[in-house]
């Protein structure tokens, strides 16, 4: 223990080799949530965090090698403490998933996880230091809904309420010397403020936009999650809406202010990606149905039709003028 406030303190270098990874799986499990970890480096993984007590409310600036987390559904189902984990990535960089939903993390962006979404996180080769904050779902004073909008955004901290928080962390992360058992309470709802001031500056941002430029980052938007999951059958308009945190009605409405449907866009673009890897040389050992059922199309017959009626001849005619046979 160290300082006024309650704070302890992990060494790797204090354990024997072979046991300092366990120890380190044990010590996340405990500080956040229950995880898999996995690593490069678990044969002899360094590791040094600060874990700083302000009551319900904990920091833990840390300093660690290559690692992976992992936040599974099984775990959430066997233990969630219903806490949201703000990271602060102070050098080095990351990755983050959230099911579908991926992106990258660099010195000076804020991550947010909530401990009953399934997520993963990859840290790239080398050290990463960071400071993460755990706060109760109960104490954060935002709707549930703007937090999960926040989930998965990449908040930095070069200005704004990202600036004050990154402040906030970076001057406790320094020391504790200065404060008192009692100001660990009121640093807490501070704290607090502060993290819901960020996420909900993100959130505003968006929705500060113009309407017409709100409607049609919208429409790139999901534009490019369906590109991404072409491949899924199971691709829906549904499932669109669901990414984007919108009605399936307001998702219809988007793309006919362009003149088309959601359906329509899908199929045009799985075609023209079959279209493409027919006449793909690299391809011409694979099956049609096979490169059909690829670009999500399950039913031969099916792809069959729609290929002829989009580009006037079936798959296997195309597939012979592009290889030439």
């Amino acid at each position: 223990m160290r300082g006024i406030l309650r704070e302890t303190e992990f060494r790797s270098e204090d354990l024997p080799e072979q046991d300092r990874f366990d120890a380190w799986r044990e010590l996340m499990s405990s500080t956040h949530a229950p995880m898999r970890l996995e690593s490069e480096r678990a044969a002899d993984f360094r590791a040094h965090q600060r874990l700083i007590d302000l009551g319900a409310v904990a920091v833990w600036p840390a300093r660690f090698e290559q690692l992976v987390f992992l936040r599974t559904p099984k775990l959430i189902r066997q233990a969630d403490p219903e806490v949201y984990h703000l990271s602060l990535l102070r050098d080095g960089r990351a990755g983050v998933s959230w099911g579908r939903e991926q992106n990258v993390y660099r010195a000076g962006d804020f991550h947010l996880n909530d401990s009953s979404r399934p997520y993963e996180i990859w840290t790239h080769r080398g050290w990463i230091s960071s400071v993460g904050v755990e706060i109760p779902k109960s104490l954060l004073p935002l709707p549930a809904a703007t937090v999960d909008r926040a989930v998965g955004r990449h908040l930095c901290d070069r200005s704004g309420p990202g600036a004050l928080l990154a402040h906030f962390l970076t001057q406790l992360a320094a020391g504790t010397g200065g404060y008192r058992p009692s100001d660990g309470p009121r640093l807490a709802t501070v704290l607090a403020d502060l993290v819901a001031a960020v996420l909900a500056h993100a959130v505003e941002d968006e929705r500060a936009q113009p309407a017409e430029t709100r409607t049609r980052v919208l429409t790139l938007r999901a534009k490019a999650f369906i590109r991404q999951n072409l491949h899924d059958p199971d691709l829906t308009p549904g499932r669109v809406a669901e990414h984007l945190h919108i009605s399936r009605g307001y998702l219809h409405r988007l793309f006919r202010a362009e003149g088309e449907t959601v359906a329509a866009y899908v199929r045009g673009a799985r075609l023209t990606g079959a279209h493409r890897d027919l006449a793909d040389p690299a391809h011409a050992g694979t099956p049609v149905h096979v490169i059909a059922a690829r670009w999500g199309f399950p039913r031969a017959a099916d792809f069959t039709r729609a290929f002829r009626a989009a580009y006037g001849m079936p798959p296997s005619e195309h597939r012979g003028l592009g290889t030439g046979t």
